[in-house]
């Protein structure tokens, strides 16, 4: 598993197993505060040891930025931690989060161990949470799904965005126009470093025109399944819609970014004709 250490206290982790997961530890006196976990045990395994090699009793919050399985199965890993999220991931887990646990305890055995565990404290739309000597701002940004957040560690302004901020944007879970209010809320924040939910770190020269080349992306991909629709296309056709000529590279996440292009393609397909609005 990499690590990277991006500040004094604060590293971020990757899972090898699954499309290069970001998760985050920041080490304080008294405990750690766990940005996501990663999708299988023995990787959240290494952050729960990584915090015991500090000198730390563990970790004091974990912060779920969305109820996907691939940034919540280990929270049940950190005993003893407080579990924060938007109210709507606390909703999504209670509501669906067994029987997609179950699902994927029947598909791969390497999750057997996962137990679901539900956030202890919820908010709306923002959040503070002042610990030692950090301020961490916990902000509603949804799109990628309707409860994903971002967190700003303040100071240093790095911001984990959870999947808001992807090497290509991703919607079927969510919503085209609440990411790209989302994207450009990222940039009033002026963050730093992006810590994005998968992928590389983007700092602070490079984010301005990732995120907008992200917007773009998104307008993109409207205009071009909206042609498809209006001339009375298939779904079939979505295939001849390349991520290169929406202006994204097909490189990273090891070429799944092309996959996960397609199924944009489809949602907002399957949205027109269901009858909703672009």
């Amino acid at each position: 598993m990499k690590r990277e250490r991006v500040a004094e206290d604060t590293y971020v982790f990757y899972s090898d197993a699954y499309a290069q997961a970001a998760a985050g530890i920041v080490l304080l006196p008294g405990g750690a505060i766990v940005i996501d976990t990663l999708p299988f045990p023995e990787e959240t395994a290494e952050m729960v040891r990584f915090i015991g090699e500090q000198g730390l009793p563990g970790a004091r919050f974990v912060i779920n930025t969305h109820f996907h399985g691939d940034h919540t199965y280990g929270t049940c890993f950190f005993h003893g931690a407080t579990v924060v999220s938007h109210r709507a991931c606390r909703d999504a887990l209670a509501k669906l989060g067994e029987r997609r646990l179950a699902q994927a305890k029947a598909q791969t055995a390497a999750l057997q161990e996962v137990v679901l565990r539900l956030p202890d404290v919820v908010f709306d739309e923002e959040m503070y949470l002042h610990v030692a000597s950090r301020t961490l701002r916990l902000l509603h940004l949804p799109g990628h799904t309707s409860d994903s957040i971002g967190v700003m560690i303040e100071g240093d302004r790095i911001l984990f965005s959870g999947d808001a901020v992807m090497p290509v944007p991703y919607i079927p879970w969510g919503n085209r126009e609440e990411l790209r209010s989302s994207l450009a809320a990222v940039l009033t924040m002026k963050p730093e470093i992006i810590i994005q939910g998968h992928g590389e770190i983007l700092l602070r020269g490079e984010i301005g025109e990732t995120i907008d080349s992200s917007i773009k992306y998104l307008d993109n991909i409207e205009c071009q399944v909206e042609e498809v629709v209006k001339r009375g296309g298939t779904e079939a056709e979505l295939r001849k819609i390349d991520i290169e000529t929406c202006g994204r590279s097909r490189i990273p996440l090891d070429g799944l970014v092309s996959q996960l292009h397609q199924a944009n393609l489809k949602a907002l397909f399957r949205q027109h004709k269901r009858g909703h609005a672009f």
